[in-house]
This record gives C-alpha cells, sequence and structure tokens, in this order.
C-alpha cells in the first residue's frame, strides 16, 4: 500500500493531480479542497493516499490531511457511497464539518454534497454516528452542545491540533458543561486542552 507521497506537482484538474515522484507521474484523485490546498504547479507537495482496487481498476486517491483520509474510509464503508461520492462529500465538507454534521445528525447538511439525496444523507449520519466518535450525549445535552458558536470553533480548534473527533467532542462537551454555555471560545479550548491531555 502507498501511505503518501510527496514529490512534485506535476499538473491538476478538476478531479485529479499528477505528482511525480522519482520520475514518475502518480494520478491521484482528490476532492476540490485537497486539490486547492496543493498550491501551484511545480512546487513540493506531499498528500496521504488510499488505494482503491476493484476486478477491472486500480485508482489513487489523496488527501491534504489524514483527517480527510479518515473521513474517505468512514464514508465509503456506508452502503452507497463510493469513491466518486466520499469526494464530493470532502468537497462540500470540511472534516470538523463533517464531524459536526455526523455528531449532530444533521443530514442536510451533508445533502449539500453534488450527488447526495436525502435519504442518503440520513444513512450516512446514522451510519458513522458511532463510528465517527461524535459527540455521544443524551439529547437535552447534545442540544447544550449544538455544533454552533464557541463549542463548535472549539471542537475545530482540537482537530486542528491532531485530536481525534471522539477525543476532541467529549473534551470539549466536558469543558462546556463545567464552564456553562456562555464560555468564551478561548476559555473552552483551554479548559478542553486540560481535560483531553488526562
Amino acid at each position: 500500500m502507498i501511505a503518501y507521497l510527496k514529490g512534485i506537482l506535476a499538473s491538476t484538474t478538476a478531479d485529479h493531480a499528477v505528482i511525480e515522484v522519482g520520475g514518475v507521474g502518480y494520478l491521484v484523485g482528490a476532492s476540490s479542497r485537497t486539490l486547492a490546498a496543493l498550491g501551484p504547479v511545480g512546487e513540493a507537495v506531499m498528500v496521504h493516499t488510499e488505494m482503491l482496487v476493484g476486478e477491472d481498476f486500480q485508482r489513487l486517491v489523496g488527501f491534504a490531511s489524514a483527517d480527510e483520509r479518515d473521513w474517505f474510509r468512514l464514508l465509503t464503508g456506508v452502503q452507497g457511497v463510493g469513491a466518486r461520492v466520499a469526494l464530493a462529500i470532502l468537497s462540500a465538507l470540511e472534516p470538523a464539518e463533517l464531524n459536526r454534521a455526523v455528531a449532530a445528525q444533521d443530514k442536510a447538511m451533508v445533502a449539500r454534497a453534488n450527488g447526495v439525496g436525502p435519504k442518503l444523507a440520513e444513512r450516512i449520519v446514522r451510519e458513522l454516528k458511532d463510528k465517527a466518535g461524535g459527540i455521544t450525549l443524551g439529547p437535552a445535552a447534545a442540544a447544550q452542545v449544538a455544533p454552533v458558536g464557541a463549542s463548535a470553533d472549539a471542537v475545530s480548534a482540537l482537530l486542528n491540533l491532531g485530536f481525534r473527533p471522539a477525543e476532541a467532542g467529549s473534551a470539549v462537551a466536558a469543558a462546556e458543561d463545567e464552564l456553562g454555555t456562555s464560555a468564551t471560545l478561548d476559555a473552552l479550548v483551554r479548559l478542553a486542552l486540560r481535560k483531553a491531555a488526562k
């Protein structure tokens, strides 16, 4: 398996890039977010990869971050979600947004992606609720930790620091329980980091 590619960006199109590594050009499918993050042609790039192998094809898919790759794996594990649909979802939503949508069971947010209807969006948020390790709380507490405002930004901050979605969500939820719903982003992040470190 190819875990990542580090080389020179040779070209990009709407749905893939060619990365030259040691004189070999690798065609790598990618979301529009990853393609935008790669930078200009001719520059050095590094992408995390996932190799898709079928009876009659081999395809390499690239991601700007390990989080995006992990979400791709989760999404393609849902019945009816192939690589194309997963990349469309990742083009429409950042990993942190996708985590919040799944945690809040917000199928409308997932349905914003091209090729994702209401039924498929509902299946995605339902099936990934536990697998993604979203904020798992009772209905009343979940309403307080709705993915808006400071709590959503705090979860996003922890995800950007490398925390897993489950760790980030539970740490922020615990911090908000202690500080209250009117807590500032700075206070939430500080306390969530302390709680996550325990």
